[in-house]
């Protein structure tokens, strides 16, 4: 299609939803809903939330679409309201976190600490939602999102004030220039300028080193080797494939562990339980980083059913960060099974 064609075909469309064609207003939103649920999830940290902020922004969007106009693009209009939304989301709710914000890390001596801290936790994003719509997209904006999504930046972020984080998130992720970001959040680019200073300079402390977290050989052979260790409880295999300052971390448990040796004591601890031994792992992908979907022993009956999402933090050829998350609900969208077999399980009995 021509570009004088399909400016036409967007100027039909457009009118016709304004006159209150759903289906037209429909064709016309549905290509941006994924970058939108991408952008309110940097936003807020939570897939479950941005999903409701792309609702959200789509009942409001057909509300307002006599007012639009064609003043901007629809793109930028679209990004104005999910913005927004956003906006005023974070107005009532406490910033999502990992464990390591809130408390040191735990002694693996001792029991864990019990789930009373009343706070939200950060959530992971699975890989299906961001393949791009167009398989032909240039492979360099494919890595950007990459580097965008991932689970350290996106708690990093977390930290920023909302409407810093708002303005970093179009200025340098999305590309808006400052004139734009400033239109689409009703603010001058001086004011622009200097809140993107102080969001980077912010940004630049909870980030790690800029040449860290990223693989150097294969990390699908490193979840490989993972997933045979752990269903064989080889503890000193698994402990081989992490750095010696490894993370581990699964929220709602406030307890994290710093360090292979204190991961190395957990692991024995579980793997000395039935839950340790009957635990199946799935290879999954979440955040553009490799991730393990656990699926557990259900509470009658012979089969596992989903538990937990597990992403890996890979640094080179080793495993810096495992980040667990007890998110059955995310395995649909992961494209996983809702049940497995017990015999699935290596050594099951």
């Amino acid at each position: 299609m021509t570009t004088t064609a399909r400016t036409t075909e967007h100027a039909a469309l457009l009118a016709a939803a304004v006159a209150g064609d759903g289906e037209a207003f429909r064709q016309l939103t549905d290509s941006f809903r994924r970058e939108l649920a991408v952008h309110c999830y940097r936003m807020l940290g939570s897939l479950d939330d941005a999903d409701d902020a792309v609702q959200d922004t789509m009942v409001k969007a057909w509300r307002g679409l006599g007012g639009f106009a064609g003043r901007s693009s629809l793109r930028a209009w679209l990004y104005r309201i999910a913005t927004n939304v956003c906006l005023d989301a974070l107005d009532h709710r406490a910033r999502r976190v990992l464990p390591a914000a809130i408390v040191g890390p735990a002694d693996p001596a001792t029991p864990p600490a019990p789930d009373d801290h009343d706070v939200p936790w950060l959530q992971p994003y699975p890989d299906t939602l961001l393949d791009p719509a167009d398989p032909d997209s240039d492979p360099a904006a494919v890595v950007v999102r990459r580097e965008h999504v991932e689970l350290a930046f996106v708690a990093a972020i977390q930290y920023l004030p909302a409407r810093q984080r708002a303005i970093l998130l179009l200025r340098d992720v999305l590309g808006y220039s400052a004139a734009e970001t400033a239109d689409l959040l009703d603010t001058t680019p001086t004011a622009v300028h200097s809140v993107l200073l102080r969001a980077r300079a912010t940004l630049h402390t909870r980030l790690p080193a800029s040449d860290r977290h990223r693989p150097t050989g294969d990390a699908a052979d490193l979840v490989d080797r993972y997933v045979r260790a752990w269903h064989t409880a080889d503890i000193p295999a698994l402990v081989a494939l992490l750095r010696t300052d490894a993370q581990l971390a699964m929220p709602p448990t406030p307890s994290w562990y710093a360090g292979c040796d204190a991961i190395a004591a957990y692991l024995r601890q579980l793997f000395a339980g039935p839950l340790g031994r009957h635990l199946r792992l799935v290879p999954a992908a979440a955040n553009r980083q490799p991730a393990l979907a656990v699926y557990a022993p259900a509470a009658t009956g012979s089969e596992l059913v989903p538990f937990a999402v597990k992403v890996l933090t890979v640094d080179g050829n080793r495993i810096s960060a495992i980040t667990g998350f007890v998110t059955p609900h995310l395995f649909p969208v992961l494209g996983l099974p809702d049940r497995l077999p017990s015999t699935a399980v290596p050594g099951s009995v």
